[in-house]
């Protein structure tokens, strides 16, 4: 038991050693700060070392092989200067392990950040690569096919009330990091874009309206695609929805191409937009796998090559299911010009047979997708805090009805009272089926075992949550909170602080990024909660900014003032015209290419000075707030993120600072994979159901 003293005082002058020096190496030569000066090493030193360690072996071998003390001024040693007469006691499976988790965890990356920030990035690549091979399909839903019979092309009068009334975006400026550029105010036209810039590669458009719903349409790894983003924004910019009963009107949903997304990006551009009337969108979300196949794949008419199979939640209290094709067999036909109406594949609601009420649980506000093959599960969350999971390949007459003009009606099959109040977001566990988390506007957030829906495993009651991730690599889930709201009692208060509207996490870079109501879109590395060698989490260190977007007042003449966000915004600038009129919106933008000396550059140094003001002014219209942030989910473009918010511009940025070289292998194998699949169907493919294939040039 005394022999316990001296070990854990070691181990916490090694952990105080670490965490004082991790991240400001000590010159060459120099002993790192706070440590003495190295013993001469001598036959004594080496016997001290020996007798300790043998000391520690005797007792508890197994005990310590989480961390390997080592005598001081000597961590970077580690097991070289084992002796050789004792290699059972030094070079065993876990402290080799632990060893090399140390040595993996110290130094600088060479994109600048910490080794110990970069590891967790190094692996998830590997863990989520082979969770897509084994949970992922390269084909489902075969009797799902666009047909250019259920689409109808509207005419220019009878798409006027379908389309964002704002045809010119607000005047806005981009200052990049690093770049000297002079300071010119742009003004985009409706669905068009700018050019991407040719360093950065960061792509602008605007939609039209307040963007409230995004998604980005998966495809293979490897496969070197367009990559497609499909959204929603509301028709005015003072539009106001309310929560309670349902309501249906004319609403659009568009699909932007934004091309391969590859070191030479092309310019953003309308696909083609879907016109609906059963109220505005709140939620989107695409089949995770199974529902795309090259646009070349050869059809026989009127079938279209499917992009993409896309659940849409409504204001009526509605889910339907879109089958969308690619644009290029629409330009075919000469019928591209948006908007469309397209007939869905299956319309889901709540009820049954018997009571098909579907306003009896209000609006739908969220949607989750089944991760795993064959992805034959979609979960959604009411109004009345009811969350109902539909089988979609049902053959069930209790769940399944054939309407007249083809398409399907849904009941699901398993219903339940998740929350007191909306589901406002809703995540399936990617490792497990079985599991869900839900948030809700009780402010709680509850994890469910769909085997026992009776009562949650376990109910956290924070702030008023607006979305979680459910990250993979992760071992926890990420939360965005309005953290106006505070309990009180029985009731609540209101203070002003901020809201974090949208959140979105990667499983390729085990990162998160987060865009709230002051116009700041923030980005984090997570830890490696499970192995963590150093004990260091350090949230500051592992964050930085996007970008922020400001707005600000125009000069006398009609110009940029230049100065910062104040209190000279007008209280009475409530809507988007008295807005737009006296002022424009700066983005500035961070160099996201590398992070070397990251904390001492300016856009950190922004966003800590701002963190300490309390900037946000409830009586002008937050023109700048950013609601809807998304990580792209495909390995081709996985650094890459699109963000959106009140103004309705869009914006699409790089994180090329977070690529790494195991990442860039693994590319390169999926592509080389990709290819050879194709080939392989090209020349038959035992599967009836699979499509037949033309090869795509890998690019």
């Amino acid at each position: 038991m005394p022999l316990c003293v001296p070990r854990a005082l070691l181990y916490l002058q090694e952990l105080a050693e670490e965490l004082t020096s991790v991240y400001q190496p000590a010159p060459p030569g120099e002993a790192p700060e706070g440590s003495r000066e190295p013993e001469p090493d001598g036959p004594w030193r080496k016997r001290r070392r020996r007798r300790s360690k043998k000391r520690w072996g005797e007792e508890e071998p197994e005990d310590d092989a989480d961390f390997v003390p080592s005598a001081e001024g000597e961590s970077d040693l580690l097991l070289s200067e084992a002796s050789e007469s004792e290699p059972e006691l030094l070079q065993g499976p876990s402290v080799q392990v632990a060893a090399k988790c140390k040595l993996l965890c110290r130094g600088q990356a060479p994109n600048g950040l910490h080794n110990s920030i970069m590891a967790p990035v190094w692996k998830c690549l590997a863990v989520t690569h082979s969770l897509r091979e084994r949970l992922y399909s390269h084909w489902e839903f075969p009797e799902w096919i666009p047909s250019t019979r259920k689409w109808s092309f509207l005419s220019e009068s009878e798409a006027a009330q379908y389309l964002p009334k704002e045809t010119k975006s607000p005047l806005f400026s981009i200052q990049r990091e690093g770049l000297q550029e002079d300071c010119v105010r742009y003004r985009i036209n409706r669905f068009n874009s700018l050019q991407p810039h040719e360093e950065r590669l960061d792509v602008t458009f605007f939609v039209g309206g307040p963007v409230w719903a995004m998604e980005w349409c998966p495809v293979p790894d490897g496969s070197a695609a367009s990559q497609y983003v499909a959204l929603y924004c509301n028709q005015g910019m003072d539009d106001r929805h309310s929560l309670a009963g349902i309501h249906t009107g004319p609403a659009l949903l568009q699909l932007w191409d934004l091309g391969p997304l590859q070191q030479e990006t092309g310019k953003a551009g309308l696909a083609y937009a879907i016109a609906t009337d059963h109220g505005c969108i709140w939620d989107l979300k695409f089949c995770p796998s199974g529902a795309w196949e090259l646009p070349v794949t050869c059809r026989k008419p009127p079938h279209m090559s499917r992009l993409g199979l896309l659940a849409v939640a409504f204001s009526d209290g509605k889910v339907l299911l879109y089958s969308l094709p690619h644009p290029e067999p629409l330009l075919a036909h000469g019928r591209a010009q948006p908007p469309e109406r397209v007939q869905c594949v299956a319309t889901l609601q709540v009820g049954s047979i018997q009571a098909g009420n579907s306003s009896e649980c209000g609006q739908c506000f969220s949607l989750a997708w089944l991760p795993a093959k064959p992805h034959q599960s979609l979960a959604a969350g009411f109004y009345d805090g009811t969350v109902a999971i539909w089988n979609l390949p049902t053959k069930s007459l209790l769940q399944r009805v054939r309407q007249p003009d083809g398409s399907l009606k849904l009941y699901p099959f398993r219903c339940f009272l998740a929350h007191d109040h909306a589901v406002r977001s809703i995540q399936w566990c990617k490792a497990n089926r079985n599991f869900l988390v839900t948030a809700g506007n009780d402010r709680k957030i509850r994890f469910w075992d769909l085997r026992r829906l009776h009562e949650p495993i376990n109910s956290i009651k924070r702030f008023l949550s607006t979305e979680i991730a459910w990250l993979l690599p992760y071992n926890g889930v990420a939360v965005a909170q309005d953290i106006c709201y505070a309990s009180y009692g029985l009731c609540g208060i209101h203070y002003l602080d901020g809201t974090v509207w949208s959140l979105s996490g990667s499983d390729w870079l085990n990162s998160i990024a987060a865009g709230d109501i002051t116009g700041e879109l923030m980005a984090a590395v997570l830890p490696d909660l499970s192995v963590n060698p150093l004990n260091i989490k350090r949230p500051s260190e592992r964050r930085f900014p996007i970008y922020k977007a400001d707005l600000l007042p125009c000069g006398p003449d009609g110009g940029m003032d230049g100065q910062e966000p104040s209190e000279k915004l007008p209280a009475k600038a409530k809507s988007y015209s008295e807005t737009v009129n006296e002022h424009y919106i700066r983005f500035q933008d961070t160099d996201l290419r590398n992070f070397k000396n990251f904390y001492s550059r300016e856009p950190m140094k922004r966003m800590q000075e701002q963190e300490m003001k309390p900037g946000l002014n409830l009586d002008r219209l937050q023109l700048e707030a950013v609601h809807k942030v998304r990580f792209s989910p495909n390995l081709d473009c996985c650094s890459w993120l699109v963000s959106g918010g009140q103004s309705g511009i869009v914006r699409a940025h790089c994180l090329r600072g977070l690529a790494s070289p195991p990442g860039h292998k693994l590319l390169l194998e999926s592509r080389a994979q990709f290819s050879a699949v194709h080939e392989e169907g090209q020349a038959g493919s035992p599967n009836p159901n699979a499509p037949r294939h033309t090869l795509l040039p890998a690019k």
